[in-house]
């Protein structure tokens, strides 16, 4: 099981970092920071260019640990933040469906975070070098209240922030890789 969760953990983790490389730096296809500020704050996340180089920050910060296996809850917890605010905020208008612009990728994102981080990074890992190859359940229920917590407080902190326009409208009209994750 160890090397299967080193394979989910890679790709996952390198996945998230390339995404954090298409907000901040425009990298495979993104549109770097100005674009990805643009879009947050088309669909009322303002102000659009601290939070777009956080969500970049975190996709890039938190990927390379998932990756390394190292810190896992805490990777989990920032990954899963992000991934919230992106079902949020973007693809909840749009129901379940990916292929109707839903929630499923980002539903099935953060079922694989918090899984790893329950069953634990596994035997290669930084987190086992440091004598920690398991987490368990407790520390996934926490990555996933902390996660739910910031994006909660992300978005709350946004809704003074003007009115935006309805989510389909700003997702058709976004750049595709400036959308959130």
């Amino acid at each position: 099981m160890s090397f299967a969760v080193f394979v989910l953990r890679a790709l996952i983790g390198m996945l998230f970092v390339g995404h954090g490389a298409q907000k901040l730096l425009g990298k495979f296809g993104g549109y770097g920071l100005e674009g990805t500020a643009g879009f947050f704050e088309s669909i009322g996340l303002r102000p659009g260019k601290p939070l777009a180089f956080a969500a970049g920050a975190t996709e890039m910060g938190g990927g390379a640990l998932l990756g390394l296996g190292l810190a896992t809850p805490a990777a989990a917890a920032g990954l899963t933040s992000v991934m919230g605010t992106a079902a949020w905020t973007v693809h909840r208008p749009n129901g379940v469906w990916i292929d109707k612009g839903g929630y499923e990728y980002t539903l099935v994102i953060t079922s694989a975070l918090l899984a790893i981080v329950a069953e634990g990074p596994g035997a290669l890992s930084l987190d086992a070098l440091r004598g920690r190859e398991k987490w368990g359940h407790a520390w996934a229920v926490a990555a996933a209240a902390a996660g739910a917590a910031g994006s909660a407080a992300l978005i709350a902190s946004t809704q003074g922030a003007g009115a935006p326009p309805s989510a389909g409208a700003a997702t058709q009209e976004a750049p595709a890789g400036a959308a959130a994750t």
